[in-house]
């Protein structure tokens, strides 16, 4: 199997603290654009008293993709993963426009 990697062109913030992982993206009025946020550690998102959709992509240690959420709506949520360590946070469409799929190994400037 070809190992594919794929290089996140936006900022990417680190939300690592318990209060950063805790508040996320929660109560932004704008959708995001070039930004991102990577939360670490975490293996599962809600989508409590967001305004906009988000593509959420579930990563293990290795930064290797485990699973995708395309357009996660708000007041959703995702189940908690075992495989992942962490979350990446990607404006609605990026999944999709950047070509992630399971299996990809993510690189952030």
């Amino acid at each position: 199997m070809c190992e594919k990697t794929v290089f996140i062109p936006y900022q990417i913030k680190v939300a690592d603290s318990f209060f950063t992982r805790l508040r996320g993206l929660m109560f932004r009025k704008d959708p995001i654009k070039d930004e991102g946020l990577w939360i670490v550690p975490c293996n599962s998102v809600h989508m409590f008293f967001m305004k906009f959709p988000i593509d959420v992509v579930l990563l293990n240690e290795r930064k290797e993709v485990v699973k995708l959420y395309p357009n996660l709506k708000p007041w959703s949520m995702t189940k908690p993963l075992k495989a992942a360590y962490s979350t990446l946070e990607l404006p609605a469409g990026s999944i999709n426009n950047l070509g992630i799929i399971v299996g990809s190994f993510i690189h952030v400037k």
